[in-house]
């Protein structure tokens, strides 16, 4: 069973802004002549690299619920330029819409079970995968999803 990572998407209003910060460094890098791998980095290294790179995924927390996930390709621990130790998480930049669920703020990461984890918004989801992101998220407050 995987294992995922779940974080807040700081600086993030909607799925849609996730999706334009994403393509938006993926044009500079075009411009800069670069290949593109979307990373996101953070301070802590995760301990079980293995079961969250067998099929998991890093979920986005946006304004209070959990909106979507990008798979987890790679874990690249690193040290920074003044000696800290810092992780790059590559994703695949494919962002999807999960089922929304609220959330109360944390900082860092936390480790997310396969079983907590929402399920996707997809053609299997009928409306659901219609409707606008806020909408969704109202209806989520209200505990009609």
């Amino acid at each position: 069973m995987a294992l995922h990572l779940i974080k807040l998407c700081v600086g993030c209003d909607s799925i849609t802004d996730l999706e334009e910060w994403i393509e938006e460094n993926r044009a500079l890098h075009r411009r800069l002549g670069r290949d593109y791998e979307q990373t996101h980095t953070t301070r802590m290294v995760p301990k079980r690299v293995d079961e969250l790179l067998g099929g998991g995924s890093l979920y986005w927390v946006i304004k209070g619920h959990v909106a979507a996930r990008q798979a987890l390709l790679d874990v690249r621990p690193f040290t920074d330029g003044e000696g800290i130790g810092r992780c790059r998480l590559v994703l695949d930049p494919k962002v999807v819409a999960v089922e929304p669920r609220p959330y109360r703020p944390f900082q860092g990461w936390r480790y997310l079970v396969a079983k907590d984890a929402p399920r996707d918004i997809d053609g299997k989801a009928g409306d659901l995968a219609k409707m606008p992101e806020d909408m969704r998220r109202e209806l989520a407050e209200l505990g009609l999803l």
